[in-house]
Parts: C-alpha cells; structure tokens; sequence
C-alpha cells in the first residue's frame, strides 16, 4: 500500500526486529531504523552495539526519535485504521464455527488466513503486511484455523507441515532429517487428501450395508407379516370347520 502523501512502501513502515509498525522510531548512525526499545533490547540481549540489518558494528551512540519518520510512521498508521474501518464494513463478521481474526477490536471478522509463522489469524484487512511487505511475505499461510500452537511441531517450534506414515504422526522439516530420517515421510496436504478419499470409500461403503440391512428387515417384516395373515387364516378356517362339524354332531 503507497500513500499519496510520501514516496515510501509500507514496508519501510514496519521494524524489521518487531515486524509491526514502528513505535518511536529511531536511527542508527548506518542509517536504518527501528523501534527505540527494540533496538535497545537487541544490544542489551547480544552484548554488541550491531544493526540487525547490515550488522555493522559502532560505539553506542544516544539515540533520539527521528521526528520527521515518526510524523510520517503516524500518518502512515492513520491511514491504515482508516482503511481498515472503512474495508471492516464490507468484510464478514465472524460466525460461529468460523476462525475470527486475532488482530480485530471489539468486532471480530472472519479470518481470510492462519500464519505459522506469527501463529495468528488475519481478517482480509489484516492480513494484507503479509501480503505487501517484503518481511512478511515469506511467512507460510494456510487456511484459517483455530488453535495454531498445535500445528507446531513442540520440539523444533517449526511448522507441522509433514507426515510421517511410518510412526503414523504430523512432523515438522527438522524432524525429517533428525527423528524421522530414513522415514517414509509425505506432505501434510497430501495425507489429508489421501485419508479424505479412504474415508470418502469407507462412508459409501457403510451407507452400502445399511441399505442392504435396512432392505433386509424390510423383507423379514414382509415374511412375518404374510405368516401372521397366513396364521390367522387357517385359524379361522380351523374355526369354520369346527362350527361345521359341531352343527352336524347336533343335528
């Protein structure tokens, strides 16, 4: 998304150490720039005045926020609330059954995709970073799920995007090569497809037999009530004969 107002992608609009939009943007003496306390809390965690970027090493220098960028980080923010507000009329309300969007306020939308990397589902207007900036663009999407943390793999933290047929189990890339080496190992896509057509047989099948069930009880009622018919009519005739007979012997 380009604004009218500056020459500028959206983003450069967004910090490469949060992914967000930047919060009291600054600049390093290299030239680029970051949130102040996001790059204050990486030099504090790595010991070492580094940019994250092009990891060029300086003295720690004070830094201030960059006036100019942050008037236009602001502009840059209020022109994307208003186009969200704008768009979130025109996007689904999330429904029951529905995965909502994780990012929306008050009202959720209807999320249009799951990220595995940030593990969080976005609404059309939310989702569109991913789609945009170049940072993002290389987080794998899916289609809306709930409860992302587990479609991650708990011992590598990396997508279960794999499944292993040999131990039966969803498996992430690095356990191919580490746990599950020499294993007969699918895509994840591919397996569901694969169990949706078994299952697909297995319920024709079923509706087979029941049928075929359902048309034999039919029959079996059919033969018992014609043995009750066939019952109740040689009871009567048995009845006939046996006033006939009494009629005679009294005669």
């Amino acid at each position: 998304m380009a604004s009218a107002n500056f020459l500028l992608s959206e983003d450069q609009f967004l910090c490469s150490v949060c992914l967000d939009v930047f919060t009291d943007p600054v600049t390093t003496p290299c030239g680029h720039n970051f949130c102040k306390n996001c790059i204050n809390d990486n030099w504090n965690t790595n010991n070492q005045n580094m940019c994250p970027l092009c990891q060029k090493v300086f003295s720690r220098p004070e830094l201030l926020v960059n006036t100019l960028f942050s008037g236009m980080v602001s502009q840059f923010r209020q022109s994307t609330q208003q186009k969200a507000s704008s768009s979130s009329s025109e996007q689904q309300e999330s429904r029951p059954g529905e995965v909502p969007c994780d990012v929306c306020t008050g009202t959720k939308l209807k999320a249009l995709k799951s990220c595995l990397v940030c593990l969080v589902s976005y609404c059309e207007t939310h989702l569109e970073p991913h789609l945009t900036a170049s940072c993002l663009k290389r987080h794998q999407l899916m289609d809306p799920v709930e409860n992302l943390e587990d479609r991650m793999c708990l011992k590598h933290d990396k997508p279960l995007e794999l499944f292993c047929r040999t131990d039966q189990t969803c498996v992430c890339m690095l356990c191919t090569v580490l746990d599950h080496k020499m294993h007969n190992v699918v895509p994840l896509k591919q397996e569901c497809e694969g169990k949706k057509v078994e299952l697909q047989k297995t319920e024709a099948e079923t509706q087979e037999m029941i049928q075929k069930r359902r048309l034999k009880i039919q029959e079996v009622q059919h033969n018992v009530k014609l043995s009750e018919e066939d019952a109740d009519r040689e009871k009567a005739e048995g009845v006939q004969v046996f006033t006939g007979l009494k009629e005679s012997v009294e005669e």
